[in-house]
Parts: C-alpha cells; sequence; structure tokens
C-alpha cells in the first residue's frame, strides 16, 4: 500500500450485497425513543441526566445520560435480535450474542454452556484469566496445552496441532478444546488445522479471539476462526474497533453445540440492565466494519507498516515484524516495540512515553512496549509516536545485558507446571498464607495474572515453580501489577492448607 486511503461511500453497485448492513437496529432504536420524548418513570434513575451529578454530567455530557434510556422489554429483545443476526451475518457465523460485559463473559457464557463438572477439557495454557475463571465456575478438569516458543524472540507461537493431537489421544474423552488466538502479541495459532484435528476426535473447538475483532475483513489479517471452522469465538469489538469499552461478541457456529442452550447461559451471565448506548456502539461498529471495514483497515495497516519500518530505523530499537508462509501470522497493527537495547525496561519506556509524551501505549513488559493502530489512528499520531521513540533513541544509549528474569509476557516462563488440582478444588480448598519466597513446591489457591496481559502465571492447583517465584519477584521490583492475589504487595500467596 502505497498510502492511507480516505474513507468513502461504498460503491453503490455493492448495495445489494451489503443493504442490510447499512441498517443498526439499536441505533435506530435509540434514536427513534429520543425523538419521542417520553417522559421516564423507570430506571435509571437520573431521568435523562437531571438527577446526575452535576460535576459528571459536564464531564460526560448531557447527551451520554439522555441516550441511556430504556425500550419496552419486547421491543429491546425484537431489536436486539435483529441486530446479533446481522452480527452472525457480517463474521460468518450461525448466531451471535451481543455482550455488555467484554468477551470475559462469553468465555464464561461458552464453557458453562458445553462442559460440565467433571469433564475433560483442553485449555491451552496461555488462556486469558477469564477463560481460568470459566474452568472454577464449571468445576471441569482442565488439560493444559504448552504454546510453542521462540526462543531467540522469547515469544509465545500458539498452540501446535501436532501438540494438540496428541493431548486429545490421550484424553479421548475430552469435551471441549478452549485457546486464545491471537495472543497479546497479535500472533495467532493456525485454527484452520487445529479445528480439523479437533473435529476428527468429534471435540468442538472455542476460540477466545478477543484480540482479533477485525479478522478476515482485510486480505492482510488473518483469517477469523470461525471463517478457519471454529465452532465457537468470541470478539472484543471494543479493544480495535469502534464500540465504547465492553461491548463484545459470541458467536457460535456449530451444531455440536447447542445454540439455545448458550443463549441461555448468556443471558444468565449478563446483566439484566445493560447500557443501551453500549449495545448501540457495538450494532454501529458492526455496521461500520461491514461496510467500511477494508477500506479502514488499509489506513491502519498503512500507518503501522510505516511506523514499523521508520521505528526499525532507530538505534537500539527493534519491533517484531510479522511472519508468513506456514508459520504462525501476526497481527501488522500490532507494534511490540523492543526497548532492552536503550538501556531501559519496557516498563521504563511506558512510564517515560506517558509522563514525558503523553502517549499512552497498550502495556510493556521487561523487554518491551505494545501500542495499537486502529482505524482510529491518522498520520499525526504514528508521528507523534515516532517522534518520542526517536527523543528517546537519542537519550539513551545504553544496551541492557539482560537477566534471565527478564522477558516478555507470554514468554515460556508461563508453560504448565504440575497441576494436581482442579482450579475449582484449589479455589474452594483450605488456604494458608505463606511468605513468596518460600512457596516453590506449594500447590496454589490463587491465581496470580500479571496484568495486562492477564494471562496466569501461576493457576490455582498448579504446584508453584521457583522460575515464576523469580519471575514475580523481579516483576514486582519493576512495577508490574498482579491481580487475583488476595495480598497486593504479594509478599506473601495463599496456597492449599
Amino acid at each position: 500500500m502505497s498510502a492511507c486511503p480516505v474513507v468513502v461511500e461504498p460503491d453503490p453497485s455493492l448495495f445489494y450485497v451489503l443493504a442490510d448492513h447499512k441498517r443498526a437496529p439499536i441505533l435506530e432504536a435509540l434514536q427513534a425513543a429520543r425523538a419521542a420524548e417520553l417522559a421516564p418513570f423507570s430506571a435509571p434513575g437520573h431521568k435523562g441526566g437531571v438527577g446526575a451529578d452535576a460535576e459528571l454530567l459536564q464531564l460526560l455530557g448531557v447527551e451520554l445520560f439522555r441516550s441511556d434510556i430504556w425500550l419496552n422489554t419486547r421491543d429491546f429483545n425484537d431489536t436486539l435480535a435483529e441486530a446479533e443476526a446481522l452480527a452472525a451475518h457480517a463474521w460468518g457465523a450461525e448466531r451471535a450474542y451481543f455482550l455488555v460485559n467484554g468477551s470475559s463473559s462469553g468465555n464464561h457464557a461458552y464453557l458453562l454452556a458445553t462442559i460440565a463438572p467433571g469433564d475433560e477439557v483442553i485449555v491451552a495454557r496461555d488462556i486469558h484469566k477469564s477463560l481460568l475463571v470459566g474452568l472454577i465456575l464449571s468445576g471441569a478438569r482442565p488439560v493444559y496445552v504448552n504454546p510453542r516458543f521462540d526462543r531467540a524472540c522469547n515469544i509465545s507461537l500458539g498452540i501446535d496441532p501436532t501438540d494438540l493431537a496428541a493431548v486429545l489421544d490421550e484424553h479421548p474423552d475430552a469435551k471441549l478444546v478452549a485457546l486464545v488466538s491471537p495472543n497479546y502479541h497479535g500472533l495467532s495459532s493456525d485454527v484452520h488445522v487445529l479445528a480439523q484435528v479437533a473435529h476428527a476426535r468429534g471435540v468442538p473447538l472455542f476460540v477466545d479471539q478477543a484480540w482479533g475483532p477485525h479478522f478476515g475483513a482485510h486480505p492482510e489479517l488473518p483469517e477469523s476462526a470461525i471463517d478457519a471452522g471454529a465452532d465457537g469465538a468470541v470478539v472484543s469489538v471494543h479493544k480495535l474497533l469502534g464500540s465504547l469499552s465492553q461491548g463484545a461478541i459470541l458467536f457460535s457456529n456449530s451444531a455440536r453445540v447447542n445454540p439455545d442452550a448458550l443463549g441461555s447461559v448468556v443471558a444468565m451471565t449478563q446483566t439484566t440492565s445493560p447500557l443501551l448506548p453500549l449495545l448501540a456502539s457495538i450494532d454501529a461498529a458492526r455496521r461500520q466494519v461491514a461496510l467500511y471495514g477494508e477500506q479502514l483497515l488499509n489506513c491502519a495497516l498503512y500507518l503501522a507498516h510505516d511506523a514499523r519500518r521508520r521505528l526499525n530505523n532507530l538505534p537500539g530499537l527493534s519491533v517484531l515484524t510479522p511472519e508468513t508462509g506456514d508459520g504462525p501470522v501476526c497481527d501488522p497493527t500490532r507494534l511490540v516495540i523492543d526497548v532492552h537495547g536503550l538501556g531501559l525496561t519496557g516498563f521504563q519506556a511506558e512510564q517515560l512515553l506517558r509522563e514525558r509524551f503523553a502517549i499512552a501505549p497498550e502495556m510493556s513488559d521487561f523487554l518491551s512496549v505494545i501500542c495499537l493502530v486502529t482505524a482510529g489512528d491518522t498520520p499525526d499520531t504514528l508521528n507523534r509516536l515516532v517522534a518520542a521513540f526517536a527523543l528517546l533513541a537519542g537519550e539513551y544509549r545504553r544496551p541492557l545485558a539482560v537477566p534471565r528474569h527478564w522477558t516478555r509476557s507470554l514468554s515460556s516462563v508461563i508453560a504448565s507446571d504440575e497441576q494436581l488440582l482442579t482450579p475449582r478444588e484449589a479455589f474452594y480448598s483450605a488456604r494458608r498464607n505463606v511468605p513468596l519466597a518460600q512457596a516453590a513446591g506449594e500447590i496454589a489457591a490463587e491465581m496470580l495474572v500479571p496484568y495486562p496481559p492477564g494471562v496466569p502465571l501461576v493457576l490455582p492447583g498448579e504446584v508453584i515453580s521457583a522460575e515464576k517465584i523469580d519471575y514475580l519477584s523481579e516483576g514486582i521490583r519493576h512495577g508490574i501489577c498482579i491481580r487475583g492475589a488476595a495480598d497486593p504487595s504479594l509478599l506473601t500467596v495463599q496456597v492449599v492448607a
């Protein structure tokens, strides 16, 4: 691509294909309700913002509160069903379910709908914490399969189909395979082959595709999990498309999973009072990607490629380059920027970007800073990012000798250790506190999750290794945020008594 294109109206000749996607049923219903100027005698109690705090109203704007209304239940159900049908069509699925609690609630719902207490489920070890919560809620018995790792780049490459086949053959009674693709660094597993491996053994495949809502919308991006043959997938529309935060969609595409049962569990795991502007934003984001997706992504991809080239030309910096061919595919809109060649940790670089340049990266770890490029970016925003790194590259010229504890957030340190209890058994077990430094060999009773990216380093029921203690100790010293621990300081951890 040689230029960043301007988004224009679609070619009218395409309207016979895209006509339905010109609609946004929830957005239209919200607009109609606003125009009716109904006097509300129902929740929410702020009554169009009249009862809201004045400072909050000024900060967020009165239009948001005026749009925070409720349709009557029947109209809401019909409108939601129409919007979800359009989303299913846009992503090539049989059914779609809008989620207002992010992909996390979709992960919970899919596991609860497909597995029962005691069932075996094959789970990729680099799961998000929400899939772990789904295992605790369901009472299933996970069998973890470790992703392959690129030792040179110290990065997870996703699940290898050969490894999955071997684990499934060892556990023929498994009821589900669940994995994450793409991972936090944008690397995708070969979902097409993984689906074939699972289906050959009669097992459905579920993909947490939270970080790939744009997959399948442009030829330079990997295909979506649904297009690749997954039986179910969840996408976070808010992460890289135009929805408000928490907006996500769960898809079902297989007779192996009862869609009515799945719909019931989705309702059980969602609030009964969803924010209508949030649902409208999911609906509008679907319309936007269905009508203009390739054009918008053309621009984002151009900006990302150009920024990657310029950053790679700066001394001391390197950017993970997407792989091609038969190997894993990396999302090119994600910039994984190694900074240890400047003598900085990723944590230090993120702090400098925020405090000196008012730039907010997605996350950092010991080695790198991760920045997302989306349709919301412009040449100005990328120029600002590159200029900030250029100044840092001119000031810091002391390459670090990287200690062995300094690694990426999705490196081999997450690999599964011995699992003696299920997550549910460990979570509900009697507990005792031990100092972190003395926890090696103990069975974890809580999850220890560096956040972001939200991949559990230690799982309930897992034997805690000395390597993970070293990583956690070093991470805490550098200010990494650990969620799931009862002791926020991580001076102690809870283990099975």
